[in-house]
């Protein structure tokens, strides 16, 4: 994908720029070694194919092969990929490389703690926005390897009418009667509502999916009730794993979570390298 080799460019850009003073210091003529990624933790893995396409941008000579895929379980001390090449430019590339696959395996290790939590439910896990500017499709990709499910991918690819254009359009009733009235027939209308008297102005005005923002256990149950099929219903704010068990059986079909991408921290993987 053309998008991700441009991030990968720029990200070896950064790291790299003029040139890796202390390879060049250390290694006048080429040294040809094999490696291993390894993980230094429990996790699920995600970003190996990045990772991959890491070093063959620096070199595509370098070989790289992967032992493991994207969304399987790994254990600490299991080998993700083994690599052969010029140690330089397997040095060139191992942050970069690296860093891509500990935060991307944080977001899938993340999601998928949440999923577990769900399991016997109806509900699905989904993230949302809060991605690091220019990282949105990897991240998106990573709560997918974790087991998750996308929300729209920005402002163009779906309608969701949050507070404050509640505020300026004067109320829930006026923004979703606005938004079904000029929406493309391909997309639907979600609305966010913060209380049950929302809820019903949305449910009149027709709204395909209702967000309940931040409500208590017993709202939500209420609000599956009035509901009653007419719309798909989702739950967001303040979704931890101590709490995304209740509600996800309080009946809601969505749970969007922003901390699996805005929040997870990243694993421990680690490059080691030794002779042909």
């Amino acid at each position: 994908m053309s998008e991700v080799r441009s991030m990968i460019a720029a990200a070896l850009a950064e790291d790299i720029g003029a040139g890796d003073v202390t390879s060049r210091c250390l290694f006048r003529q080429p040294q040809v070694l094999s490696g291993r990624i390894v993980a230094k933790a429990d996790f699920v893995l995600a970003g190996i194919d990045v990772a991959r396409d890491v070093f063959l941008e620096v070199n595509d000579c370098i070989i790289f092969r992967s032992m493991r895929r994207d969304g399987d379980p790994v254990k600490d001390g299991d080998v993700l990929a083994e690599l052969t090449g010029d140690v330089a430019d397997l040095l060139r590339a191992e942050r970069v490389a690296l860093n891509y696959l500990q935060h991307l395996s944080g977001i899938a290790t993340l999601t998928g703690a949440f999923v577990d939590k769900i399991r016997g439910s109806r509900a699905k896990i989904v993230d949302t926005r809060k991605t690091i500017p220019g990282m949105r499709t990897l991240e998106k990709y990573a709560v997918r390897a974790g087991g998750g499910y996308n929300h729209r991918t920005g402002l163009y690819d779906g309608i969701l009418i949050k507070d404050n254009h509640i505020a300026a359009c004067g109320g829930v009733r006026n923004a979703v009667s606005q938004a079904k009235a000029e929406a493309p027939h391909t997309l639907k209308v979600e609305v966010e509502v913060v209380n049950l008297d929302q809820l019903r102005e949305a449910i009149d005005a027709g709204a395909d999916i209702i967000m309940l923002d931040n409500m208590s256990l017993e709202q939500m149950r209420e609000a599956v009730q009035l509901v009653a099929g007419r719309a798909i219903v989702e739950a967001s704010g303040n979704m931890s794993l101590d709490r995304v068990s209740d509600v996800a059986f309080s009946g809601v079909d969505i749970i969007s979570v922003g901390a699996i991408t805005q929040s997870a921290p990243a694993v421990d993987i680690s490059m080691r390298l030794g002779s042909k």
